[in-house]
C-alpha cells in the first residue's frame, strides 16, 4: 500500500494538466513566480507555458505585470485548440 501512494506521487503531469492548474491560479491574478511556485514548475518551464497561453489569448498580463486567466471559461473549443497544438514553441 505505501509503495502505491510513492508510484503515483512520481507520475508525471500531462500537458493539459498542467495547463489547466496554471489557468486556475492565475484565475484571481497572480506574479510570475506565485504561479512557478504553485504549479511546481521550473523558470524555463513556466516562460514556455506562459508564452503557449499568452498566444492563444488564455491568460493576459495586466499593468502590474500579474498573469490573468482570460474570462472566457475553457471551454470543449479552447480545450481542442490546446490538445491540437499541444507542441509548446
Amino acid at each position: 500500500m505505501e509503495n502505491e501512494s510513492v508510484e503515483t506521487s512520481r507520475k508525471r503531469r500531462d500537458r493539459l494538466y498542467i495547463i489547466a492548474e496554471i489557468l486556475v491560479i492565475a484565475k484571481d491574478g497572480s506574479l510570475k513566480t506565485q504561479i512557478m511556485y504553485r504549479a511546481n514548475l521550473s523558470f524555463a518551464q513556466l516562460n514556455e507555458y506562459l508564452n503557449f497561453l499568452l498566444k492563444r489569448e488564455l491568460i493576459k498580463v495586466n499593468t502590474e505585470n500579474r498573469k490573468h486567466s482570460t474570462k472566457q471559461p475553457l471551454k470543449a473549443s479552447n480545450t481542442s485548440k490546446i490538445t491540437k497544438k499541444s507542441q509548446i514553441s
